[in-house]
């Protein structure tokens, strides 16, 4: 296997990404930019991420359309939609992942919910800062989880009325509250909700492992990473979740190569 490069970038649930070879499995990964015209990808109703074939159905739509999915598509499959708790617990989590390797974000997430029993915004508010501390959360996180949860009690933030709103209102309601940010937001959407034309364009992990696919020498920035995603309108949110996939399996490739 090609020489590894050596950085590395924090991403989705806390998994680290590492910028790799494009020589991938022996197989060199590259798809030329002139390729990337927008797709025609056929109109949806409603997709159940979590029913594998109609997952499926979309990333074949995707992959027919788009050269950058098929690479993916052809690394690794279709690879299962991972769900979290569409509560206050989920989002507490996806703060809680932030900018950390899965296996140390796992370590802290369990220690909270050993502590907290149930993670509910009462549990929270009633913890004890240093308590909370101890488990590992950092005091901007412990900030965070707690004006979520001063949200959620207050009826300020209504996460049933973002259950049943469309992406763009669910995403205003969500971001209205300290500590919820764009990305955050996009995430539950996505991976709490099941939302399936929904793309974290800012998110290190997509932008690098399109990069990996398509040879470019620079990741996109945010807001012309936001363009790119357009082409894949509405499954915006299955080609992140392949991407994601992809940069994943990149990253054991690297493992097993080291």
């Amino acid at each position: 296997m090609a020489a590894l490069m050596k950085r590395r970038h924090f991403s989705f649930w806390g998994l680290v990404t590492c910028g790799v070879s494009r020589r991938l499995a022996g197989a060199r990964v590259r798809v030329e930019a002139a390729g990337m015209a927008k797709a025609k990808i056929p109109a949806v109703i409603a997709l159940d991420v979590t029913d594998g074939k109609q997952l499926a159905k979309a990333v074949r739509a995707l992959a027919k359309e788009c050269a950058i999915i098929k690479a993916a598509h052809e690394f690794v499959g279709v690879p299962e939609w991972r769900t979290r708790q569409g509560d206050y617990a989920g989002l507490a989590r996806i703060i809680a992942y932030q900018q950390l390797s899965t296996k140390a974000a796992g370590t802290i997430w369990g220690r909270v919910e050993v502590l907290l029993g149930k993670v509910t915004p009462k549990a929270v508010l009633a913890a004890d800062i240093d308590a909370l501390r101890a488990c590992g959360l950092s005091r901007p996180k412990i900030a965070h989880i707690r004006s979520i949860a001063e949200a959620v009690e207050s009826g300020a933030l209504n996460l049933k009325r973002v259950a049943k709103a469309s992406d763009a209102e669910a995403q205003a309601e969500l971001v209205a509250v300290k500590g919820i940010g764009p990305w955050t937001a996009d995430v539950y959407l996505m991976f709490c909700l099941g939302r399936w034309d929904v793309f974290p364009h800012a998110d290190i992990g997509l932008s690098e492992a399109y990069r990996m696919i398509t040879g470019e020498r620079k990741r996109h920035p945010p807001k012309k990473f936001l363009r790119t995603g357009e082409r894949w309108r509405p499954y915006r949110g299955v080609a992140a979740h392949m991407l994601w996939s992809y940069i994943n399996a990149a990253r054991d490739a690297q493992r097993g190569g080291a």
